[in-house]
């Protein structure tokens, strides 16, 4: 085991590049900025904001819960009509790039998220996947035992088998203070199974175009049958100096799906998903992120 806890670094100069995986087989995004899935009848534009008056029920517990139990404030969720859409062809990419995750806590508790490959042997998720903080019980707290590693799972059936890891990275405002705008961390693997899936881009981009995009979210949500992958897009709602905002449905279980636009027929990711409420949010990928996950990487 190598858990790391890093130091965000600071960059003078905002990155303008992004780091992009090919795959065979790949799905052909539309025009608009939009994944293609047949049968998806896509509603773009913001819905009103849901009034939340329950934690809705899960079937399989999400990650976020071990670090912050069930409060309302940070439930993701469904806005609006759940139009949601499963994908069944998760043997192709970029579908097999995302990863359903099994999540052991240090006090042996089990938990649900999703994670991405961003490399060959490396993963990104939230930082509560993999360091859970704050949880208030005894000896949940910190760096998970172990996460098995699931790509393109579509229920029973696992495409690309699993891996465990026992390597994990997050930064320091998630591990020492959990800080929300810092939650997001890496898995590292000790196989090379992200060369077979393939992985995404990610890059740095900034608020007028970030609120002019399209944003997808492919992910294991809680409250479908079990390792079912679902996908959602919508247009970004708005930007924070650490955060992105979105009207895509979520629910428990996609903590750390990548929230990523298309550009030229590729995907860069621009945010970790990792939290719900008004509208749903991730961590943004802004310079210091964008310099761990090339380090993460590697």
């Amino acid at each position: 085991m190598s858990n790391t806890v890093e130091t965000e670094a600071a960059v003078l100069v905002r990155q303008e590049n992004a780091e992009q995986g090919t795959s065979p087989g790949a799905a052909e995004p539309l025009s608009t900025g939009l994944e293609f899935v047949e049968g998806y009848q896509p509603m773009l534009e913001s819905v009103a904001a849901v009034e939340l008056t329950a934690e809705p029920e899960l079937v399989f517990p999400d990650a976020a819960h071990a670090s912050f139990g069930l409060p309302t404030v940070v439930a993701e969720t469904v806005q609006g009509p759940d139009d949601r859409v499963q994908i069944t062809t998760t043997g192709v990419y970029p579908w097999r790039a995302h990863a359903s995750l099994e999540i052991t806590a240090a006090d042996g508790s089990r938990w649900i998220g999703t994670g991405w490959f961003i490399g060959p042997h490396t993963l990104m998720t939230a930082g509560h996947c993999v360091f859970i903080k704050n949880s208030g019980v005894v000896g949940r707290d910190g760096f998970v035992r172990s996460i098995k590693v699931m790509p393109g799972r579509n229920g029973a059936t696992l495409p690309f088998g699993a891996v465990t890891s026992t390597d994990f990275r997050t930064v320091r405002g998630w591990a020492d203070n959990g800080d929300q705008n810092y939650d997001y961390g890496a898995i590292v693997l000790p196989t090379d199974l992200g060369a077979t899936t393939g992985w995404f881009g990610f890059g740095v981009y900034d608020d007028s175009t970030l609120t002019d995009s399209i944003g997808n979210l492919s992910g294991y949500p809680g409250d479908k049958p079990a390792g079912t992958q679902w996908f959602h897009a919508r247009k970004l709602v708005s930007v924070g100096p650490r955060k992105v905002y979105y009207d895509i449905d979520t629910m428990g279980g996609q903590s750390g799906s990548a929230v990523y636009r298309i550009v030229n027929g590729q995907r860069y990711a621009v945010a970790v998903h990792a939290y719900g409420g008004s509208s749903n949010s991730g961590t943004r990928i802004t310079d210091p992120v964008f310099t761990n996950m090339v380090s993460w990487k590697a």
